[in-house]
């Protein structure tokens, strides 16, 4: 069974751990509706992808009140 001979300092796992944090989204803009969307993804507001309509987008209805 392994057991760590020396407990590892806080300085030490900190270093390790320095990558593991969360980095923003690179977003782009999007040639048809001026969103953002993510690079090289089908817009999630209009469906256009590469200047082509990839997938049909239903119109969000606003819940009445």
């Amino acid at each position: 069974m392994a057991v760590p001979k020396q407990r590892i300092s806080r300085h030490r796992q900190g270093n390790r751990r320095r990558h593991h944090h969360i980095e923003a989204l690179n977003l782009v803009e999007c040639r048809n509706c001026r969103e953002l969307k993510r690079p090289h993804h089908v817009c999630p507001n209009c469906g256009m992808y590469n200047g082509r309509q990839v997938i049909e987008i239903e119109e969000r209805q606003r819940p009445e009140a």
